[in-house]
């Protein structure tokens, strides 16, 4: 396991340890939680841009998409447990 430093303003380090005593660990440990924390959701940003990005290109390629509002009552259905027919895409209107 590799060092790094790092400078923390004295307010900082205080909230740190206030918050690392209330969850029952050390400071360490809280800032070590904290840096994972945020790496995972930048990756899932990242994801989330990746999959947004394909999904456009696929809808560039074949022009086609599903309608916002049958897509919605889909959803709608599926959330309140109802047997509901997936939308079909179809080509976007020009």
């Amino acid at each position: 396991m590799s060092t790094t430093t790092i400078r923390l303003p004295e307010d900082l380090k205080a909230r740190i340890a206030r918050a690392a005593k209330e969850a029952g660990t050390t400071s360490h440990n809280f800032i070590l939680e904290a840096i994972a924390e945020k790496a995972e959701l930048a990756e899932q940003r990242a994801g989330f841009h990746d999959e947004a990005e394909r999904r456009y290109a696929r809808i560039v390629e074949t022009g086609e998409t599903i309608d916002w509002d049958e897509y919605r009552a889909y959803m709608m259905g599926r959330v309140r447990g109802e047997s509901v027919k997936r939308p079909v895409a179809r080509k976007l209107a020009k």
